[in-house]
């Protein structure tokens, strides 16, 4: 780990206790949109669509756990504009596996094609480094595609979140 890495993440370890809102957002059951990815249609940030992987329960997480990483993605309307909310499978909780963060953005992008956005994707990146280590049980990680397109240190000090806080 580089120290620049290393420095950010103790940084984020203290400053960061959840990317986003705590849990899920008051008022909105990110489960009452969700259908299965073979039943789902093109969903985008104007759809309140959301596509999951199908099959039974997470896989046991391990260092090398195999995807899936990302259990469904779920367009969502907030006070603040649109959100796409990802809900990571226990292995992309837990996962140390080489290319595992590049994979579960593809996962992403299957799931909802229309959050290919260097924005979107800075933000997964934040979320997938320091949230899982910061708070690994939260709910969802929140992807705004309102939010500006900043540096990566403006981003973790931002705790995923440019241009203001998660509403």
């Amino acid at each position: 780990m580089s120290r620049v890495r290393l420095g950010m993440t103790l940084l984020l370890l203290g400053a960061v206790t959840a990317c986003g809102a705590a849990g899920h957002s008051p008022g909105i059951d990110p489960d009452a949109s969700a259908i299965s990815a073979s039943a789902a249609t093109t969903a985008g940030p104007t759809s309140p669509t959301a596509r999951s992987h199908t099959g039974g329960s997470a896989p046991t997480a391990s260092a090398d756990a195999p995807a899936p990483y990302i259990l469904k993605a779920v367009w969502v309307s907030l006070p603040s504009g649109r959100s796409l909310q990802v809900y990571p499978t226990a292995n992309g909780r837990s996962t140390q596996a080489p290319g595992a963060e590049s994979e579960a953005w593809h996962e992403v992008l299957r799931l909802a094609p229309n959050a290919g956005t260097p924005g979107m994707r800075a933000q997964f990146e934040c979320h997938w480094e320091f949230a899982r280590i910061a708070d690994p049980g939260k709910r969802s990680w929140n992807l705004e595609p309102w939010r500006p397109v900043v540096s990566a240190q403006q981003l973790y000090d931002a705790r995923c979140n440019p241009g203001g806080p998660d509403v």
